[in-house]
């Protein structure tokens, strides 16, 4: 069990840095590598969305491979950062669109919201039940 976990952590590892560059690469290529190509742009970010698809089954892969306490963690610690990315998001841009703030809410800072609450639901949960 345990050789098939770090394999199967080894994959999502692997996906995730391949989607970050592939994300990086679309982002920054059509400015700075080949001009705003428009093929080369639509590629970029084809190549992005089956690497961030791959991710995702690699991911589940992972998960599937855990034990009921490790899921039931996993799965509260998933409802709670939903919720919280719906409701902080959409008050997050209700903030944006009213002008409440004197800056753009940009989508990079729900990523990194969505990040460290599930990383904090995790750690509390882990405690929680262990």
């Amino acid at each position: 069990m345990k050789k098939e976990r770090k394999k199967n952590l080894y994959q999502l590892a692997a996906w995730t840095w391949s989607w970050v560059a592939t994300l990086a690469i679309a982002t920054l290529g059509p400015k700075y590598i080949w001009d705003d190509h428009y093929f080369l742009t639509v590629f970029a970010v084809s190549v992005n969305f089956a690497n961030g698809i791959l991710m995702i089954i690699a991911n589940r892969n992972l998960y599937n491979n855990f034990d009921e306490l490790e899921r039931k963690i996993h799965l509260e610690s998933l409802a709670l950062t939903l919720g919280l990315a719906v409701v902080v998001g959409l008050s997050f841009s209700l903030l944006d669109s009213t002008k409440l703030i004197a800056f753009t809410a940009e989508i990079s800072h729900l990523v990194m919201f969505i990040g460290v609450t599930y990383l904090v639901c995790i750690i509390v949960n882990t405690r929680r039940y262990s």
